[in-house]
């Protein structure tokens, strides 16, 4: 009997042909749990066989600290899929599945060892997660951010709060979760003693977020059980209010899933109203940026006529210039497309 490789040696670009052409219906989810895991490798080994043989899509990312996966999995599997959670230590885990959703999110299965499953830029042992922000239902949210001495902070980055977040709540400008722990404790550190309520895409960041407040002396500290995903399961189930505007970033090929009608962002290169994050065609840049229809069409796919040009030479061409030339993407880091535009810099570039 021939030994199970544990990853994955298909090119991508059949992978996700492989995905697209498929009529099996399929569900997108994401779940995590912190819990300590000792022996990392045997446990990431054991997963991606007992994933894989399910249909499995998706990247699973394990450390020491827990488990944190977003993937898709073929509908007949999602029983099977669930029984055997038990195994990993993740019986009784809720699933966040996807509101906008065809299953065609992922196109391989990716399961990685790291450091931590959110790269907070803390030292082990700095948190205690035994004293973190009490949960809050998508009801309980609504009732306490009605207060007006109610402090809303959205623990996501930049990029994705642009195209949506909840009203009345602060937006700290960071590229990265680290980036945000100090920052948004400095920006409340007169505000110890009101109720400040954290929120995130699916809930784990603000686990750690919401630890970390309470460590810097905040008192009376929630967090949005769930995140967003579940909090619009929530309000679509019990007909509540619906406070978030926008889109929700997500992390798959999709890069969102709408949540309101609202469109609250701007094509990064024209200003007309859009909502839709991009990658510039550009494989040498990449920037992730919001590209409306019109634009789309008009440079190609991509961030400025220079990437637009540069795509149409020939591979030769392309693979020489890539060691001198220099593309939004090379340049600044997610989303940041709009900022270099702001220094003066013109499109065309």
């Amino acid at each position: 009997m021939s030994k199970q490789r544990l990853y994955n040696i298909i090119d991508s670009e059949v992978l996700k042909e492989q995905v697209l052409s498929d009529p099996e219906p399929r569900t997108t989810l994401s779940f995590y749990r912190y819990f300590n895991i000792s022996d990392l490798e045997a446990y990431r080994n054991r997963m991606y066989a007992a994933f894989d043989v399910l249909g499995v899509l998706g990247r699973v990312y394990v450390s020491s600290e827990g488990v944190n996966a977003q993937i898709s999995i073929p509908e007949r599997s999602l029983s099977q899929f669930q029984s055997i959670l038990s195994q990993f230590g993740l019986d009784g885990i809720r699933l966040n599945i996807a509101i906008e959703d065809d299953g065609k999110s992922f196109y391989k299965l990716i399961i990685r060892l790291r450091d931590k499953i959110v790269a907070d830029g803390l030292n082990e042992g700095d948190l205690d997660f035994e004293n973190k922000g009490k949960h809050l239902s998508a009801k309980e949210f609504n009732e306490i951010t009605d207060h007006p001495d109610t402090v809303i902070v959205d623990m996501r980055n930049h990029y994705e709060s642009e195209v949506g977040h909840f009203e009345g709540a602060i937006l700290p400008d960071v590229d990265t979760f680290r980036d945000s722990l100090p920052i948004v404790a400095n920006i409340l550190e007169e505000q110890k003693d009101k109720p400040v309520v954290m929120y995130c895409t699916g809930g784990i960041r603000c686990e750690k977020a919401s630890a970390y407040m309470k460590s810097r002396g905040f008192k009376n500290v929630y967090q949005l059980d769930g995140g967003i995903i579940e909090y619009a399961r929530q309000v679509n189930q019990q007909g509540l209010r619906n406070k978030f505007h926008g889109k929700n970033f997500v992390f798959d090929e999709r890069l969102g899933e709408r949540i309101s009608d609202e469109i609250i962002a701007s094509c990064h290169q024209c200003g007309a109203p859009a909502d839709t994050h991009v990658n510039c065609a550009n494989a040498a840049c990449h920037i992730l940026f919001i590209q409306c229809e019109s634009c789309a069409e008009k440079y190609h796919g991509c961030c400025s006529e220079k990437c637009a040009d540069f795509i149409q030479l020939s591979e030769e061409e392309q693979r020489e210039r890539r060691k001198t030339e220099e593309f939004n993407g090379t340049k600044f880091g997610k989303g940041r497309y709009k900022a270099f535009r702001g220094r003066g810099s013109k499109v065309k570039m």
